[in-house]
C-alpha cells in the first residue's frame, strides 16, 4: 500500500525530531519472540481426555463455535494466527497437549508424544515452551498436588514435573532454543487455614526434588509462578508471591510474573524492577484480569504499556521471557491470539519510540514539568503509521485487514468442525 510507506516517511521524520531512529526501533521489535499459548486454541482441554472438565480454579466460558479438537487441528489454527502476526515468535504448550494415540497418565509422558509438536516448530522455525498441567486431575480434587500431605499423592505430581522437565530439555536440545518451563499449581484451601507453613514447607521441598538434576541452561530455564488466591482456594494460596519470590532468588530459577495473580490494586509492571534486583531472568504472563484472575485478552490498555516500558526502559528484554496467558471462548479463537499478540507488539514498540534517556535526564534533574509535558505529547506521536509499516515489510495484513482473512478462515474451516 503506497500509503503505509508515506505515511511511515512522515512519522520517521517526526520521531527524529525527538531523537528516534524508527527503522531502529521496528528492526529491535522484529527480534523479539513472543511465547504464544496453544491453551486459547481450545479453551485448555488438551488432548489428554478431551471430554473431561476443568477444575483448580481453571475456567474458560464461552462456546463459539470452531475450537481445536485435534492437535492437528490446533497447529493448523496456530499457522493461521502465525501468518497474521509480525516477526517470529514461539509457542507455549501444556503437557496435556501431546499427541497421545492412547490414555497416558500425567507422570509417564515422554518426548515421544510431543515429536509430533517438535518436527512442526523445526518447519516453521519456532521455539516451544513447556508447562507441567497440575490441575484437571483426579490426583487435584483436593485442592493440593505437590504440597499434599500424602506422600504419594506428591510424589506423583513430582514424577509429573520431573517428566515435563524432560521433555522441554528435549524441546531446547532439537530446536536449538532453550525451553522455559513453567511450574503453577493449583495449591490452597478454600476456607479458614491452621497451618500455613507445613504445605509451604512441602512444596519447597517437592520443587527441590523436581529441580535435583542439573540440566543444561541451553535445553531448558525453570520458572515458578505465584498465585493470589483461586476457585476454590479463595482463603490460602501454597506457592504465593512471597514464596516464589525467595525460591527463585536462592534456587536461580526464572520468577513467573502474571499479571492476574496479584491484589487488583497491584500491577506487575511495578514489580519488575524490584524483582531484577535479586533475579537474573523473569518469565511474564501477559493476561488482562477483569476484577479478577479471569485471563481476558490482552488489550492496549496502560498496563500493558507500563509492562513494555519497564522492560524497555530499563534494558530487560534480554533477561525477560514475554509469553501471553489468556483463554476466550466467548469469541473467534485465532482473533484472540492476533489480537493479544499483536498488542503485546505494539506495547512494545510504543516503548521503543520514547526518548527514554532525555526523560531520564529531565527526572534526574527534577524537572518534573518537562517530564510530563514530553509524555503527554508523545502520546499524540504518529505511533500508527510505524505500526502499519512494520506490518507491511514483514508480510502480514496492516490494519484490521487480517479480520477479514480470520472471518473467511472461520467459514471455511471452523465452522466445518
Amino acid at each position: 500500500m503506497s500509503y503505509v510507506k508515506e505515511s511511515y516517511e512522515i512519522a520517521k521524520k517526526r520521531y527524529a525530531e525527538i531523537g528516534i531512529d524508527t527503522d531502529k526501533a521496528i528492526a529491535k521489535l522484529k527480534e523479539i519472540p513472543i511465547s504464544m499459548h496453544c491453551w486459547q486454541g481450545d479453551d485448555v482441554g488438551g488432548f489428554e481426555n478431551p471430554e473431561a472438565g476443568l477444575s483448580g480454579g481453571i475456567q474458560a466460558t464461552g462456546n463459539y463455535p470452531g475450537k481445536a479438537r485435534t492437535a492437528d487441528e490446533l497447529r493448523a489454527d496456530i499457522e493461521k494466527a502465525f501468518s497474521l502476526i509480525p516477526g517470529k515468535h514461539r509457542v507455549n504448550l501444556h503437557a496435556i497437549y501431546g499427541d497421545f494415540e492412547t490414555v497416558v497418565e500425567r507422570d509417564k509422558i515422554e518426548p515421544e508424544h510431543f515429536e509430533k509438536w517438535v518436527q512442526w516448530a523445526k518447519k516453521l522455525g519456532i521455539g516451544l515452551d513447556f508447562n507441567p498441567t497440575c490441575f484437571s486431575h483426579p490426583l487435584s480434587d483436593d485442592g493440593l498436588t505437590i504440597s499434599h500431605p500424602k506422600k504419594e499423592v506428591r510424589d506423583f505430581w513430582i514424577r509429573h514435573c520431573k517428566a515435563a522437565r524432560a521433555i522441554g530439555a528435549y524441546f531446547g536440545k532439537e530446536l536449538g532454543t532453550p525451553s522455559v518451563v513453567n511450574y503453577w499449581f493449583p495449591d490452597g484451601m478454600k476456607d479458614i487455614t491452621v497451618d500455613k507453613y507445613a504445605p509451604r514447607k512441602r512444596l519447597m521441598e517437592a520443587l527441590d526434588e523436581v529441580f535435583s538434576e542439573d540440566l543444561p541452561k541451553e535445553y531448558v530455564r525453570d520458572a515458578v509462578e505465584s498465585k493470589l488466591f483461586g476457585i476454590g482456594a479463595e482463603s490460602f494460596t501454597v506457592g504465593s508471591n512471597e514464596f516464589y519470590m525467595g525460591y527463585a532468588a536462592t534456587r536461580n530459577k526464572l520468577l513467573c510474573l502474571d499479571a492476574g495473580h496479584f491484589h487488583p490494586t497491584e500491577v506487575i509492571s511495578d514489580k519488575l524492577s524490584a524483582v531484577f534486583c535479586f533475579v537474573d531472568e523473569v518469565l511474564l504472563h501477559v493476561s488482562r484480569p477483569v476484577r479478577w484472575d479471569s485471563d481476558h485478552v490482552i488489550v492496549l490498555n496502560d498496563e500493558l504499556r507500563n509492562i513494555a516500558e519497564e522492560l524497555v526502559r530499563n534494558d530487560f528484554l534480554g533477561r525477560t521471557f514475554i509469553g501471553l496467558d489468556f483463554f476466550d471462548a466467548s469469541i473467534n479463537r485465532i482473533a484472540a491470539w492476533v489480537i493479544g499478540m499483536r498488542n503485546m507488539q505494539k506495547a512494545l514498540l510504543l516503548a521503543m519510540l520514547e526518548p527514554t534517556e532525555e526523560l531520564k535526564k529531565l527526572e534526574t534533574e527534577f524537572d518534573f514539568t518537562s517530564r510530563l509535558a514530553l509524555l503527554e505529547e508523545l502520546k499524540t506521536m504518529p505511533f500508527g503509521a510505524v505500526w502499519d509499516y512494520f506490518c507491511e515489510i514483514n508480510d502480514v495484513p496492516v490494519g484490521d485487514k487480517w479480520l477479514e482473512e480470520v472471518k473467511n478462515y472461520e467459514q471455511e474451516v471452523l465452522l466445518k468442525r
